[in-house]
């Protein structure tokens, strides 16, 4: 998206940037902002799941947009973190009053934070972007709990390297866990027992010679036996 720097006025600019600043240094709980010397129009900040929530454990990565209208116009909100929510839409839209009809210039970005917050604790299925999501927290709620919980366990909870934070993606969906289909879990004998036998040709020999010693004994038996009962026959 492109920056709005040089559609916003001077003063406003000098607004936006006192409380971004402020707001990195004294967040709400729960919430960490990632400002940008670049482009002060869009503000990266994430938030951690709340507790008792489907969303609990998970650190969802969002980021706010300032049009060039704005604060006249209330910014645009996105989650770059897949989450299953009614007011949230498959692409990250946010839909909240607080970023429609119930703004105010004066509110200001931490109001807006504190919002979406409250939003992951008490979701609105009226306004509803994610129609399914909606529909199963009003009329199964323990199937909306647990769809929620997984796809946090899936995208908000990579940690390190994970995927949290990922960007909305509709092809994104549950992984394999590590071990399924791994030739390593299926195989009879382990990798290391291979260099094992491989480097021990002495033993191996030994082995393949010992087989060898016991046939030949066991049919050696065999034809003894078979030696004494035509002799027995030919008393008869």
């Amino acid at each position: 998206m492109n920056s709005n720097v040089e559609n916003l006025p001077p003063h406003v600019l000098r607004l936006v940037y006192k409380e971004v600043s402020a707001l990195a240094a004294d967040p709400p709980e729960g919430i960490k902002i990632y400002p940008s010397e670049e482009d002060i129009t869009e503000l990266h900040t994430s938030i951690d799941g709340p507790e008792g929530t489907p969303f609990a454990g998970g650190i969802f990565r969002m980021r706010l947009v300032l049009g060039k209208d704005f604060p006249a116009v209330p910014p645009k909100g996105y989650f770059l973190t897949k989450i299953f929510h009614p007011n949230v839409g498959h692409k990250g839209e946010i839909c909240v009053n607080v970023l429609k009809r119930d703004w105010k210039a004066e509110l200001g970005l931490r109001h807006v934070l504190l919002t979406i917050k409250c939003l992951l604790i008490h979701p609105n299925p009226e306004s509803a972007l994610n129609e399914e999501a909606g529909r199963l927290l009003l009329e199964d709620y323990a199937e909306y709990e647990s769809r929620a919980r997984l796809l946090t366990e899936i995208h908000a909870m990579g940690g390190p390297g994970g995927t949290s934070g990922a960007p909305q993606d509709p092809n994104d969906g549950p992984q394999p866990k590590k071990h399924a289909g791994d030739p390593m879990k299926r195989a009879g004998p382990s990798v290391a027992a291979v260099p094992a036998a491989l480097g021990n040709g002495a033993n191996g020999a030994s082995t393949t010679s010992s087989n060898s010693n016991s046939s030949s004994n066991i049919s050696n038996v065999a034809g003894k036996k078979k030696a004494d009962k035509k002799r027995a026959l030919r008393r008869l």
